[in-house]
């Protein structure tokens, strides 16, 4: 029976697995289609299921506002987005509760599983308060931190389920190396959440330079203030070119040291086998976010490209997590947690 029951925590672990990385990219869709305040309430749409039963308010909304937030497509996009989180949040205390029960036949601990839950408890809340906030942008960023570290949390139970070649006991001292490298990369995602949420993404439409000097006028204090209305400055002004430039500017460079830091330690730990697959991914991902990055400036933010520069740091997030538990297991002959 616990055979069976393995195999079944396996299989809804990595659909849930699979499912935060869509709902992740799908995010982003929401808030790249402005779609975010598309049902201004929270759980439902104006009280209801479905937007099909709040019609009514919907062409209300429209009619005052033909191009404001609210709008049926839009309306079904956060609706869709917040039904496939609700059955992500389902998966997830399904697994806590598998993990728990079964903790003595699986020989692992289920603390991980049962803060996956936390976290995605967590997630509910911002995304919640994402809606009554108005689209804050330190709320709409802590909301997309949490989707990443929900992913991290999820690529750490599915990486003690996946069997893999050992890894040489001598790569175990590059696990601190890599820890900084996912602190770095925490950061720039928090740094490119800024962007989004402020609709920085063009503030500088040249390269390498931005407005045509290597350091711009900018308004790091006013940029970076979080306790801010979305599109507003501290002092409630609409928020200035030199405070996006700021936003913009930063994300860029600190990109270029997460190329090289990571870049580097990926290039060394393909030697081993154990950690060819995710370190080769994760030295592509460099590349494919470094040429998504550029796109968005040279075509001016298409969505799909922007889309896929979200999906490309939520592989850097599962390349890093995977690399981080084989690390750890570096030295022992046993592949599968």
């Amino acid at each position: 029976m616990s055979v069976q029951s393995k195999k079944r925590y396996r299989k809804i672990l990595f659909l849930t697995w699979f499912l935060t990385l869509d709902l992740i990219m799908f995010g982003a869709f929401v808030r790249l289609t402005d779609s975010g305040l598309g049902c201004p309430d929270w759980p439902g749409c104006y009280g209801s299921v479905t937007p099909v039963g709040a019609l009514s308010e919907i062409r209300q909304a429209v009619s005052v506002m033909p191009d404001g937030p609210v709008t049926l497509p839009k309306a079904w996009i956060e609706m869709v987005h917040r039904y496939v989180g609700a059955l992500l949040g389902f998966l997830i205390i399904c697994i806590s509760w598998m993990a728990w029960r079964h903790r003595q036949s699986f020989k692992q601990t289920p603390t991980l599983a049962v803060v996956a839950l936390i976290a995605v408890c967590v997630q509910g809340a911002f995304g919640a308060w994402t809606v009554t906030h108005k689209l804050m942008p330190v709320v709409v960023t802590g909301h997309l931190l949490g989707g990443m570290l929900l992913l991290a949390l999820m690529t750490w139970l599915a990486a003690r389920e996946r069997e893999h070649l050992p890894v040489a006991s001598a790569m175990k001292g590059y696990k601190p190396w890599m820890a900084f490298g996912f602190a770095l990369l925490c950061i720039q995602i928090g740094l490119g959440g800024w962007v989004s949420t402020n609709y920085a993404a063009l503030a500088c439409m040249d390269f390498p330079t931005c407005h045509g000097e290597w350091l711009p006028e900018m308004d790091i204090s006013s940029g970076y203030s979080l306790i801010r209305g979305l599109g507003e400055m501290p002092n409630g002004e609409m928020i200035s070119q030199p405070a996006l430039t700021a936003i913009h500017w930063l994300h860029r460079n600190f990109a270029f040291l997460i190329f090289v830091y990571l870049g580097a330690l990926a290039w060394r730990l393909r030697t081993d086998q154990g950690l060819r697959g995710p370190a080769t991914l994760l030295f592509a991902l460099l590349f494919a976010q470094l040429l998504t990055g550029l796109t968005t400036i040279f075509f001016q933010w298409p969505l799909l490209i922007a889309v896929l520069h979200n999906g490309g740091a939520a592989g850097l997030v599962l390349a890093s997590v995977t690399l981080l538990v084989r690390l750890s297991r570096a030295g022992s002959t046993a592949v599968r947690g």
